[in-house]
């Protein structure tokens, strides 16, 4: 595949509005193994201070081999992250850096891994794997560093675009919490007489003393305030007004 339809590809992974990071890693492994000759499966993962936050596959076998990276505090993934460079094994079966992570990698049928990591503000590893021993060629990894730097700026952009949409919800909560609020010291202006400072002293002391939120109280006097006594003394919802000659069913 050409560069610039690679590039294409790779950048169509950007779909925030429905993105995630382990959705992204995952489209990222699956992209990288289609284009890699020689690959037969591709792990990503997040790390932070050597803690594998987030990971996904292309296949369902090569994730304990970051589970087991991240308990042994060695292996490929943990050397690239070290050191910022690739990190190529040509033979599991001869490699000795590593035991456990070759020995699992063995036990999975995985004879050659070539590793990359990204260390922006996301710290991001990309691992190629073969089936055959030298499986992966060294001129490969342009490839690869490519797809590892956009797996590295996609979950940056996914983190600020899940950083916005929370800043968004919360500026809408308070514009509903100061609407709840302005009409709940309506509402005692009214009945009380008290200017709106007065309104809201009211109901701050309320909610100091009872322990609840300044917006809790003001939507119980809301609340109270739909509730007005019938002349038979029974409480009854107040509802839109009568229409003149309109009658009130009674249950």
């Amino acid at each position: 595949m050409r560069r610039s339809n690679l590039a294409g590809r790779s950048a169509s992974l950007f779909g925030l509005a429905t993105a995630t990071p382990e959705r992204s890693l995952h489209e990222l492994t699956l992209l990288t193994a289609s284009q890699v000759p020689g690959c037969a499966a591709v792990t990503a993962a997040v790390w932070q201070g050597g803690e594998l936050l987030a990971q996904a596959a292309s296949h369902p076998d090569p994730p304990r081999l970051l589970e087991l990276q991240a308990a042994a505090g060695r292996g490929a993934d943990i050397d690239a992250l070290a050191s910022g460079d690739p990190v190529y094994c040509a033979d599991t079966l001869t490699e000795q850096r590593w035991p456990e992570y070759c020995a699992a990698a063995l036990d999975i049928g995985i004879r050659c891994s070539a590793t990359l990591a990204h260390l922006g503000p996301s710290q991001v590893t990309l691992a190629l794997f073969a089936a055959r021993p030298r499986g992966i060629a060294a001129q490969q990894f342009d490839v690869a560093e490519l797809l590892v730097a956009y797996g590295g700026a996609l979950l940056g952009a996914v983190a600020d675009y899940g950083s916005t949409v929370r800043t968004a919800g919360q500026l809408r909560d308070a514009a509903e919490s100061r609407a709840i609020v302005e009409q709940a010291k309506g509402i005692l202006m009214h009945a009380l007489g008290c200017s709106a400072d007065d309104a809201l002293d009211r109901l701050r002391d309320v909610s100091q003393r009872s322990n609840i939120k300044t917006v809790t109280v003001a939507q119980r006097v809301i609340d109270g305030h739909r509730i007005v006594p019938r002349p038979d003394g029974e409480p009854a919802t107040k509802t839109a007004s009568r229409r003149p000659g309109q009658r009130t069913s009674r249950g």
